[in-house]
């Protein structure tokens, strides 16, 4: 390939998303359950109330193609969200991956599910060979610099923080498992519940006043939960309506 002069720009030269391989023959299959379920999760409750729904790419288990030098070189996040994006690729397709030199835009925060498998690279704790793709750590903060960057362990249900700070990731020390982010207008915390029908602590997101943003589920149950007290009410209301009546002599024509 020759070059032009000026340069093209590497959205023009460098491969497409539809030229990359989306995924991985060397690990087969899918994750496990709380993998699959955790990030629906983060998925349903993140609803940044400064960004237009349409502005908000999350995702998970996606491969991210993070450098034009490297254009095969990804990870793949266990969670992760983009902000003043397109939700769809070139507001038209479903990505079948997310390839930061087409897109212009790096993730604001990714979530990684720590196992023991994963930890070590999880938190920059293994040695780089040299001739290999660097770990996520180094991705994430030194090419990516995401600026929030979670982890949390799903057997011990430790939830921890870190923040882009100088170049570099610092941990934020939590009073309790709940992180508030000024940029989304938005907190990060452990919830204990149920969801999917499987009771135990996970990671979700919370609004301004503390609440824990609801689900499409939830919301749902909540609207029937307060039409069955608006009935409720109005029979009350209709109760009472009636005993004043029949206290004054008056029979009302009406079957409650």
């Amino acid at each position: 390939m020759y070059q032009t002069d000026p340069p093209r720009s590497p959205k023009d030269v460098l491969p497409t998303m539809y030229d990359l391989p989306s995924e991985d023959p060397e690990e087969p299959g899918l994750p496990d359950q709380f993998h699959l379920l955790q990030p629906r999760l983060l998925d349903e409750t993140f609803r940044p109330p400064n960004y237009p729904s349409d502005e908000i790419f999350v995702a998970s288990d996606l491969n991210l193609y993070y450098d034009p030098r490297y254009p095969l070189w990804h990870k793949r996040p266990d969670w992760f969200a983009v902000l003043g994006v397109s939700r769809l690729y070139e507001q038209r397709d479903l990505r079948l991956s997310y390839v930061v030199w087409q897109e212009g835009v790096n993730p604001f925060i990714v979530v990684e599910l720590l196992s023991p498998g994963t930890e070590k690279e999880d938190l920059g704790q293994t040695l780089r060979d040299i001739k290999q793709p660097p770990g996520k750590w180094e991705v994430y903060e030194r090419i990516l610099r995401v600026p929030y960057y979670v982890v949390f362990d799903r057997y011990k249900y430790e939830f921890r923080v870190f923040k882009l700070d100088g170049g570099r990731y610092g941990e934020i020390a939590l009073s309790e498992s709940r992180f508030w982010i000024p940029e989304l207008e938005l907190g990060l915390g452990v919830w204990q519940g149920q969801y999917q029908n499987v009771e135990q602590p996970w990671l979700r997101w919370y609004d301004w006043t503390g609440c824990w943003v609801l689900t499409s589920t939830e919301q749902e149950s909540q609207r029937a939960e307060q039409e069955r007290q608006r009935a409720e009410q109005e029979r009350q209301r209709a109760e009472r309506l009636i005993a004043q009546l029949r206290s004054l002599g008056v029979e009302p024509d009406v079957d409650i």
